[in-house]
């Protein structure tokens, strides 16, 4: 097997062929660029001579790796794997290549139970998964009286996987008196990290609320479909959730924001969601021709931007006509804090 680029990093084909012997050789033909599925350099047919890794390893092992480089969206062409993609090779920072192993060890537990040709058309919410997974280890634990206790996990399985998935889990876990569980079977929708951001301009005390179609009132039956919130959107892998904020809010309302100020971070439904949400206000300007019909063709997004006054705002929140639970924390948040937010500068 000849690697190159991401490929030939230890660190990644390592994980599959752990008693794998490489060699260093040079391949003509070919030249480094960026992949088409993410910041990491491949090799694509031209007229360079690339540097590569000869690998010699076991077949179960050689097996393995193939799941993975294919599950990354590369291509054997013979024993050499390459990849699609244009413009110059990126180097391939620490930060980046830590998501990027992240991503597979989830593919390499996907061995036998999915085709990688499809592990490769869903990288982009896979790369999102893994860089969740990494943020939550990351984060210091809450205080509070909690118990830290034991988890088994007997078996997994993976049903459905789209842009979202969904995940059973046979698992049993520690008890309040000690003992362990029985073994039950619990399932988690898969969505990975998002933000919330409200807008708010503490001189005109108002703040820009956006709406649109919702598929999650629609299957419930409710009448209402069309939802007012605060802009929001996934963190994508490689980035914070500050810049995932201003992102978003750029994409959905065309506003360019000053200072965040953060509200909180949380589960909405942990009993049965992975989705964790970062909230924000922003204090920017709001001038009156701030609202408009903003969103991403590509995602089909239909978006109206909303100026209210504070009190107009509030009065919608105690009337119910918000009803999403990050809008509504926010609300609260800002109602507590506005008078601090409007001190002059």
């Amino acid at each position: 097997m000849i690697l190159f680029g991401l490929a030939a990093e230890p660190a990644l084909w390592q994980l599959a062929a752990p008693s794998g012997q490489g060699r260093a050789v040079t391949v003509p033909g070919l030249q480094m660029v960026r992949a088409a599925a993410g910041p990491w350099a491949v090799a694509v047919p031209g007229r360079a001579e690339v540097p590569g890794l000869a690998l010699d390893a076991p077949q179960a092992e050689r097996v393995a790796l193939a799941h993975l480089l294919t599950g990354l969206g590369l291509r054997a062409e013979g024993d050499h794997w390459l990849g699609c993609g244009s413009d110059a090779a990126p180097e391939v920072m620490p930060e980046i290549m830590s998501v990027i192993l992240a991503l597979a060890r989830d593919i390499l537990a996907l061995q036998g139970r999915a085709a990688p040709e499809d592990i490769a058309r869903r990288l982009g919410p896979m790369l999102v998964r893994a860089a969740s997974r990494l943020r939550a280890q990351a984060q210091a634990a809450p205080p509070g009286p909690r118990l830290a206790g034991r988890v088994a996990a007997q078996a997994w399985r993976q049903p459905y996987a789209h842009f979202f998935a969904i995940e059973e889990h046979d698992l049993s876990w520690q008890r309040f008196d000690g003992s362990m569980s029985g073994v039950a079977t619990r399932a988690a929708f898969l969505s990975g990290d998002a933000v919330t951001v409200l807008p708010y301009d503490p001189k005109r005390d108002r703040v820009l609320v956006i709406e649109q179609f919702r598929v999650g009132p629609y299957v419930r039956g409710d009448g209402a479909l069309w939802q007012i919130e605060a802009i929001a959107g996934r963190v994508d892998p490689f980035e914070t959730p500050e810049e995932a904020a201003r992102r978003e809010a750029v994409e959905e309302a065309g506003l360019a924001l000053r200072d965040l100020e953060f509200v909180a971070r949380y589960y909405p439904s942990p009993g049965a969601l992975s989705e964790y949400i970062y909230s924000y206000v922003a204090l920017t300007d709001l001038p009156d021709d701030a609202a408009g019909v903003f969103g991403l063709a590509e995602e089909a997004e239909d978006i109206r931007g909303h100026l209210l006054d504070f009190d107009a705002f509030m009065e919608l929140v105690a009337a119910g006509a918000v009803d999403n639970a990050p809008l509504t924390l926010t609300a609260l948040w800002l109602q507590r804090e506005r008078p601090r937010l409007r001190l002059p500068k």
